[in-house]
């Protein structure tokens, strides 16, 4: 249990290190590219955001929960330009797969 506890603290500090070092690259802060991505979705509301590298670009993602819908628009904006790359409708079962396979992911990277 102990050398879990001693992973789970590193697996954290690599975490938050990945997070500084990519947050120095971005352009755009995540302030300004929340406001990118709202409008992209009127009277939207930002459910989650983070910084990630996809596909060799450094992005904004967000999840952009609309009123009077249970989808989320999932926006992403070019961490460097400020430029909308996609954004795109899913449902909230999209949403649980999406989510079940990145937590999946992140378990696997934590093994290596």
């Amino acid at each position: 249990m102990v050398m879990g506890l001693v992973a789970g603290c590193m697996t954290e500090k690599h975490e938050g290190h990945e997070k500084a070092k990519l947050e120095a690259e971005a352009k755009v802060s995540k302030a300004d590219a929340e406001k990118i991505a709202l409008g992209k979705v009127p009277g939207g509301t930002i459910k989650e955001g983070e910084l990630e590298k996809e596909k060799g670009k450094l992005i904004w993602s967000f999840d952009v929960a609309t009123a009077g819908t249970k989808d989320i628009t999932e926006v992403h904006v070019d961490a460097i330009t400020g430029a909308v790359l996609t954004t795109e409708k899913e449902s909230p079962a999209a949403e649980a797969k999406e989510k079940k396979k990145e937590k999946s992911e992140k378990e696997e990277d934590e093994k290596k």
